[in-house]
């Protein structure tokens, strides 16, 4: 089913919605941040990911300082509309650390 930015419920995130950035090709989760409507509608009308910074409290295209961007090729919702995932190719590391991915950690 095909979902439109008015259906995603940004209120239960007090605006934002989790996004989890998925590897198109290899399924690999790469990372997860925060959209806010503004930042989603930029995701979908440049393909590039854009996301709400919860630290810095403003939008951020994944590689506007490293260079390394993510392409979005497909954005998919969840059954509640509050959760949604980027599945993208990646150019270059997800981490700012510069691994790969950003769950290189073990609990």
């Amino acid at each position: 089913m095909k979902k439109t930015i008015e259906e995603i419920d940004f209120d239960k995130g007090d605006g934002l919605v989790p996004v989890i950035v998925q590897d198109v090709n290899s399924r690999e989760i790469l990372t997860l941040a925060y959209a806010n409507k503004e930042s989603l509608a930029l995701t979908q009308k440049t393909g590039n990911s854009w996301f709400w910074s919860r630290s810095r409290n403003r939008l951020w295209m994944k590689g506007e300082e490293s260079g390394n961007t993510q392409k979005v090729k497909e954005i998919l919702v969840d059954c509640d509309s509050d959760a949604i995932i980027y599945l993208v190719e990646p150019a270059g590391p997800a981490c700012h650390t510069g691994d790969r991915v950003c769950f290189h950690n073990s609990l």
